[in-house]
């Protein structure tokens, strides 16, 4: 397979990669606190909405692609934010595995 070709200027979106730190919240659960390590320009693809009734709540989860430049540093939990947006990275692969590009398939959850 041939390498993708995509429109660097389509990476128009400034996005903060978020990190993880589960600490003790002294009651036998964890808490887990956010650490910016980066900020990064990306692309970002709706592809799927789902709400539903929590508590007697509307929520609603959106799936999103977020493309990217290749990066070693992601995993799985990690997020995206921008502004009050977070985006939660569930899976991530490189489309042609020329490590150019990375897709993390996130989810966005709201009220």
């Amino acid at each position: 397979m041939g390498a993708m070709t995509l429109d660097p200027g389509q990476l128009s979106v400034r996005l903060d990669l978020e990190m993880g730190d589960d600490t003790s919240d002294g009651q036998g659960g964890i808490q887990t606190d956010y650490t910016t390590i980066g900020a990064l320009w990306a692309r970002i693809e709706p592809v799927a909405v789902r709400a539903e009734e929590r508590a007697d709540e509307a929520v609603f989860s959106v799936t999103h692609r977020i493309w990217l430049r290749f990066r070693e540093d992601i995993a799985a939990g990690m997020r995206f934010r921008k502004g009050g947006r977070v985006f939660t990275i569930r899976a991530f692969s490189d489309p042609d595995e020329t490590r150019c590009y990375l897709v993390c398939r996130c989810t966005e959850e709201g009220r």
